[in-house]
């Protein structure tokens, strides 16, 4: 019970943090593009990596501080939900392009983004 209520705190903890990092990013870049979920979602993917492959390779996150942080802050910072609508309404108002370059961006740097944290953890 007490690892759920770690969840539950650092879940609200990343949402709050998502609400006003992708805010705060629209108001830099606009919303020609959707550069707010895409921020949340690299910091979540780069922070993944390296949180996960320091786990791997260090006892210094216990499993319940680690599930707290990926389920919890991550899955409350970060949001396939949001890409997924963002996406489809590009490609509803014949954004073809922009919708497929938001699939294309986010995949490829979402990835590098984990890989990022992978080596940087590897190099701790």
């Amino acid at each position: 019970m007490e690892q759920l209520v770690y969840i539950a705190l650092l879940g609200a903890l990343g949402c709050l943090c998502r609400y006003f990092l992708s805010g705060f990013v629209y108001q830099i870049f606009g919303s020609s593009f959707p550069y707010g979920t895409l921020a949340v979602n690299l910091i979540g993917a780069f922070l993944i990596g390296l949180v996960m492959e320091f786990s791997v390779r260090s006892a210094a996150i216990p499993p319940t501080l680690r599930f707290a942080i990926t389920i919890g802050f991550l899955g409350g910072l970060t949001t396939f939900s949001t890409f997924s609508f963002e996406t489809f309404r590009l490609l509803e108002d014949g954004a073809l392009l922009i919708a497929f370059t938001n699939v294309l961006v986010s995949v490829v740097a979402c990835l590098t983004c984990t890989w990022i944290g992978i080596m940087v953890a590897r190099a701790l």
